[in-house]
C-alpha cells in the first residue's frame, strides 16, 4: 500500500548515498541483524560490517563497513561508512 512506506535516508561523511521511499529495510545490527517496517518502534542502534537493504517502489542494497542508524516516525537515517 502507497502509504505504507518509511523515508530512508543513508548517508556516508562525504555524501547523500541514498534517499527514498522503501517499504521495508534491513540491517545488520550490533548485536543481531534487523528489519525496518512501516510504524516500527523508536529506536537508535550500531551497525557492523554487512549489506543495508531496502525494497518498495525502487530496490538496492549497499555494502557498508559499520555506523548507526536512527527509526522515529517512519523515518530511518542511517550514517554509515563505506
Amino acid at each position: 500500500m502507497a502509504g505504507d512506506n518509511l523515508k530512508l535516508n543513508i548517508l556516508s561523511p562525504e555524501k547523500l548515498l541514498f534517499s527514498g521511499k522503501v517499504a521495508r529495510v534491513s540491517f545488520p545490527g550490533g548485536k543481531a541483524p534487523f528489519v525496518v517496517l512501516c510504524n516500527h518502534a523508536p529506536l537508535i542502534s550500531t551497525l557492523q560490517n554487512g549489506f543495508i537493504r531496502w525494497s518498495g517502489s525502487q530496490d538496492g542494497e549497499l555494502a557498508i563497513s559499520g555506523g548507526f542508524v536512527e527509526v522515529k516516525n517512519n523515518e530511518v537515517t542511517a550514517c554509515v561508512e563505506v
